[in-house]
This record gives C-alpha cells, structure tokens and sequence, in this order.
C-alpha cells in the first residue's frame, strides 16, 4: 500500500474546489489511456461539497461523462429517494445535471429495493454487481478504481467502517451489511477495506476543526480497527485532502511542507 501523502489548503471551499480540479484531470487522463475512468462517490458535507464545486469548475466539460462509471463506498440502508441516502444527495449536487449513462451509474441497494430489508443480501449483490465488472486484470474482485474518495468522521471512521465495529475487521468480502452503526441510520451498506485498498488512488477528505483529532489519529501510526481511516490506502497513492482547521492537530514532521 502507498504512504499517505497531505495536501492542506486555507478552507473547505478552498479544498472542494481544489479536489474538483484534481478529480477532473484523473478523469480525463483515464478517459484518454484506457477510454473509460472509475471513480468511488463518498457522502457527507465534503463529498458533497467535491461533487458541487464540480459541477460549477470550469473545465468540468472536459470530461465525457458517457463514459464514466460511479459507485460508492458506502450507503444509507433507506428507501429509494431518502434524502438521507447518498445517492439522492449526489443526484442533487451533480449527478441529475450532467449526461452520465444511467448504467454506469451504479447505486448502492435501498430498503425498499430488488432485497427488500436484507441488509445483507443487499450487500451480496452489490459485491456481485462489482466482481461483474472487475477485468481479469483487476485486485480483489473489484474494478481498479481510478479514484474512491473517502470522508473521515470525527471518530476516524470511513464509508462505514466504524471502530471496533465487525466491518472494519472484514478481510473477505468487499461489500457487507452494517448493523448497529453508532450514527443513524444504523443499518448500512459498506465497502470494506479490502474493496477499498483495490483502488488504484484512494482520496481521504477531511474538513473542519470537528475532524481534527481524527486525522491526527489515523495519521500518527494508530490501528486500522481502532481507526479505520488509517487502513484506507489506495494501490498506487493515497491522498489526505484537509482544510487548515482539520490539520490543525497535525504533528510537526507530518504537516505538508507546501500546501495550497
């Protein structure tokens, strides 16, 4: 796995649009070798704020959205349309105003989906949905994302890999039920970090003085069952994007000796 590598800018507007520009230039360059690009949505106030500062950056016609494949990390186990659910969240920053193929647009199950409340089964079949589209070639029986973006919580967790919880422990399946998570909703769907760490760049989004301590801790050698975000780490890079109030509890060595 890759070592972190920290990027640090002034504000969370300053970072959205920063990781949007960022984002856009993966894209494109994957688009250009290989035709197609893959990218991993993650939910919360600063995936959010990525896929809106997206939707208004300057060269976001550069990409041929066609051709791009969405999933997520991870999923509230909601009705179809909850506005709690990533999706219908990432629906109304971006994704209703660009011209994506609607089959490349992959969504995690909803509660009232093909699984009914099976939280399980419903994690079953989005692992089956992502080992279909694994090549021969790929990790793990997932496609080599180009880019899965994670936010980190307060508490260190990722998608929704909580600490101590049974997902973060996961070693063998890439997708699972979550039960009990200590935020609502408590049921979820959840990569894991064998799914995660399949990612040819996994990108960690932190903003804000409440994610402080939490990138501290996953920055400073902690355990990745007590602080998931410690075991997210992409293939070839892996990339922590804060604002200046999340690293404000940085060690010294650690703090980025140029940052935006």
């Amino acid at each position: 796995m890759s070592t972190p590598q920290l990027v640090v800018h002034r504000d969370k507007e300053l970072m959205a649009e920063a990781a949007a520009a960022r984002l856009i230039t993966k894209i494109v360059d994957a688009q250009a070798s290989r035709g197609s690009a893959s990218v991993v949505l993650t939910g919360g106030r600063n995936g959010n704020g990525l896929l809106a500062a997206l939707g208004t950056a300057p060269a976001r016609d550069a990409v041929d959205w066609a051709r791009l494949d969405l999933w997520w990390g991870d999923e509230r186990f909601l009705p179809e349309g909850d506005p709690e659910r990533n999706v219908t969240q990432a629906r109304a920053a971006l994704l209703d105003r660009v011209p994506l193929d609607p089959a490349r647009v992959h969504a995690m199950p909803a509660s009232d989906g093909p699984y009914g409340g099976d939280v399980e089964a419903a994690a079953a079949g989005y692992a089956a949905e992502l080992a279909a589209a694994a090549a021969p070639g790929d990790h793990g029986g997932v496609p080599s994302f180009d880019v899965l973006m994670l936010g980190v919580g307060p508490d260190t967790h990722v998608a929704s890999l909580f600490p101590e919880l049974p997902a973060v422990r996961e070693t063998e399946r890439t997708v699972v039920g979550v039960r009990g998570a200590p935020k609502p909703p408590p049921l979820r769907v959840s990569m894991t970090l064998p799914a995660i760490r399949a990612a040819k760049e996994v990108w960690l989004l932190a903003a804000g003085a409440d994610k402080a301590r939490a990138a501290a801790i996953a920055l400073s050698g902690a355990g990745e069952v007590q602080a998931p975000a410690a075991g997210a780490r992409g293939r070839s890079r892996t990339l922590w994007l804060l604002d200046a109030a999340a690293a404000s509890e940085l060690p010294r060595d650690l703090y980025p000796p140029a940052s935006a």
